[in-house]
């Protein structure tokens, strides 16, 4: 799945990196860390890294060994670029289709980043059955990748979603009580 604005960025790469900084402002990182966080060739990387820098969007950070980058919080064109970048509500609307596979989805729940909240508890409630857990971490950690920002999500069964659901539990209510939105619920719930 390209990301359009890669095109127009002329890099997926310079995207990700971005995305990294951009929803990570006060973090700081190595040449290594960025790439591995963002699956990206630790080379390209580093090509990226080094004109994101001469543009001004990052800084060098004087934080422990080695050299690491941040977020220059100065340059000029900072909010327009987080309004353009920081899209994780429309990365989010495909969640369902990006987990086909992974087991037999029965509901899912968009809520923290992806619903505008970006200290929000929760980003996704994924419930299932059969769900084979190593490919879901797999599918998150790209989306993960593409966001630039670590996601925390649950999965749940179908059958302990629904207990949840009769005692008030705190994970629950971390979601049904704030900002969020149902992609699909197979569960015949009612909670829209």
């Amino acid at each position: 799945m390209t990301d359009p604005l890669a095109k127009l960025f002329g890099s997926n790469a310079r995207v990700k990196l971005l995305r990294l900084f951009l929803f990570n402002p006060r973090q700081s990182f190595t040449v290594g860390e960025a790439a591995a966080r963002t699956c990206t060739p630790a080379l390209e990387a580093k090509r990226e890294l080094v004109l994101l820098l001469r543009v001004g969007v990052i800084s060098p950070a004087a934080r422990g060994r080695g050299l690491r980058y941040q977020l220059d919080t100065e340059f000029r064109y900072i909010v327009p670029l987080q309004a353009l970048l920081l899209n994780a509500a429309a990365r989010g609307e495909n969640l369902v289709e990006r987990l086909r596979g992974v087991g037999v989805l029965k509901f899912v729940v968009l809520a923290g980043i992806f619903v505008g909240e970006m200290e929000g508890r929760i980003d996704a409630l994924i419930v299932g059955d059969r769900i084979k857990e190593r490919l879901l971490r797999e599918r998150m950690k790209r989306l993960e990748a593409e966001l630039g920002r670590e996601l925390r999500y649950a999965l749940l069964p179908s059958d302990d979603l629904l207990y949840r659901l009769t005692v008030s539990d705190r994970l629950v209510r971390d979601v049904f009580d704030y900002p969020h939105r149902i992609v699909l619920d197979k569960l015949g719930t009612n909670l829209s």
